[in-house]
């Protein structure tokens, strides 16, 4: 039952953890504390429900995205200082 709701709903998902993976990321870099943990923590219980680990290629572009903030996150330290 739970799973026919999760493959029924897998693109919404999908877009919302999106969403909330962006957001995060955001909030780490501009030190949103505790933002970041409340946003990030159903960005992953989406990633553990859906399995997405093996079996999508978009995870490859979704990591390049995230490493993209990352860096503008450490671009920004550098230049701004801790």
């Amino acid at each position: 039952m739970l799973e026919r709701f999760l493959l029924r709903h897998e693109q919404s998902f999908k877009n919302l953890a999106l969403i909330l993976g962006i957001t995060s990321t955001v909030a780490i870099v501009q030190n949103w504390y505790p933002l970041n943990l409340f946003l990030s923590l159903p960005f992953c219980l989406i990633w553990i429900a859906m399995g997405w680990l093996h079996s999508e290629r978009q995870l490859k572009w979704i990591n390049i995205l995230f490493t993209g903030f990352y860096v503008y996150g450490i671009g920004r330290y550098m230049v701004l200082g801790a």
